[in-house]
């Protein structure tokens, strides 16, 4: 998080004003663990591109992971029907302090439906990930180990800053079928995927949770 703020700090400092600038600072800086200052600067750049796939996408992964979910909500209202701006609110829902988790299992169900998610390894991943924690919160913990199988059997054609997200969302689901040691294991394991990438800072933040 440190090194991002170090990069892009120079940048910001010379072209802030610039649109652009921000998204593209604000990119950086999520993926590299700090979705505090990347909403903050996704917030700035959406009043200037509100139908910005990468900045509505941007802006409501960023609440989620700050556990903002009524935030994420009014984010994805830009792009509500775009498939990523779909998965990223069904996260929030899921798993934001706040969310509707009903809505979130809606919004799951809804997206495997849509012949986008089957284009792209890294969203069919998050997708069967997130099915892992409606069947968590559904109490059928069969259901949360063959999800997680099917999402993880193409992890390794997924970069390494996916595979971390990918198992923080394990994590989060394991623990939500009340695995802990199962959650425990898979949340280190996504922090030693990509250790400044954003999953590991969630995962990170999850296992210290844990206890």
């Amino acid at each position: 998080m440190k090194a991002a703020r170090t990069l892009v700090a120079p940048v910001l400092g010379r072209f802030g004003t610039v649109t652009l600038v921000r998204k593209i600072a604000a990119e950086i800086l999520y993926a590299s663990g700090d979705p505090l200052s990347a909403a903050s600067l996704f917030e700035q750049a959406a009043r200037r591109l509100p139908t910005d796939r990468a900045v509505a996408v941007g802006l409501v992964a960023s609440y989620a992971a700050l556990n903002r979910a009524g935030d994420a909500r009014r984010s994805a209202a830009h792009l509500s029907e775009n498939i990523d701006v779909r998965l990223a609110l069904a996260w929030s829902e899921l798993v934001a302090l706040g969310g509707d988790r009903a809505r979130g299992a809606s919004l799951v169900a809804g997206i495997a439906k849509d012949p986008e998610v089957a284009h792209s390894a890294e969203r069919l991943a998050m997708h069967q990930a997130l099915e892992a924690i409606v069947a968590a919160h559904a109490g059928d913990r069969d259901g949360v180990r063959a999800k997680l199988r099917s999402a993880e059997k193409d992890a390794a054609k997924l970069r390494s800053g996916d595979r971390a997200f990918l198992g923080y969302l394990g994590g989060v689901a394991l623990r939500e079928a009340d695995l802990v040691d199962d959650a425990r294991a898979t949340f280190v394991l996504a922090m030693d995927a990509s250790p400044q990438s954003i999953g590991a800072a969630l995962a990170r933040r999850e296992r210290a949770n844990l206890g």
